[in-house]
């Protein structure tokens, strides 16, 4: 196994860090690297409390994972701190300064999670995929028979047969 060099690993996490960063299957490729080696240095920098953004997400569609990293990279700087900060990272101060209000008030509101309730929300949400689905199979099955029904209707019409109703 070949070691990577700093300088190397810093120029792909730089890539990685981007504002508008690139897929980590494309960045593999292009750097000639594992994709297993490049999502073990983005969950090291999470792990690290780094805001890691993800390629196909928005600034405001960020994990609270990464937002959470933005505001305590940030809450120590000044105005222009921040500016230069938000600008190199693609972000709008006020977004940060949401961000740092909304984590103010979630953790005045926090109540500890218990493994329990992640695992209530993690069964709540198999069931509301599970129902949606549901909906929409009934939904397609209602307009199947809406349309048999205009069907039939038109083909008694054709015949000159007397509606039933």
């Amino acid at each position: 196994m070949s070691r990577i060099p700093k300088a190397r690993k810093d120029a792909i996490l730089s890539k990685m860090l981007a504002p508008h960063p690139i897929s980590i299957r494309q960045l593999a490729l292009q750097e000639n690297l594992s994709e297993a080696t490049l999502y073990n240095w983005r969950n090291q920098l999470r792990q690290e409390g780094r805001p890691v953004p993800e390629h196909h997400r928005s600034s405001e569609n960020w994990s609270a994972q990464t937002r959470f990293a933005v505001v305590v990279e940030t809450i120590a700087m000044s105005e222009i701190e921040l500016s230069e900060y938000c600008r190199a990272k693609g972000l709008f101060p006020e977004q940060v300064k949401q961000w740092r209000d909304l984590s103010i008030q979630a953790q005045g509101q926090a109540e500890v999670s218990t493994p329990e309730q992640a695992q209530e929300n993690k069964t709540l949400r198999k069931q509301n995929k599970q129902l949606e689905r549901e909906i929409l199979r009934k939904d397609k099955a209602l307009a199947e028979a809406a349309a048999l029904l205009i069907l039939q209707k038109k083909v008694r019409a054709l015949w000159g047969e007397p509606e039933e109703d």
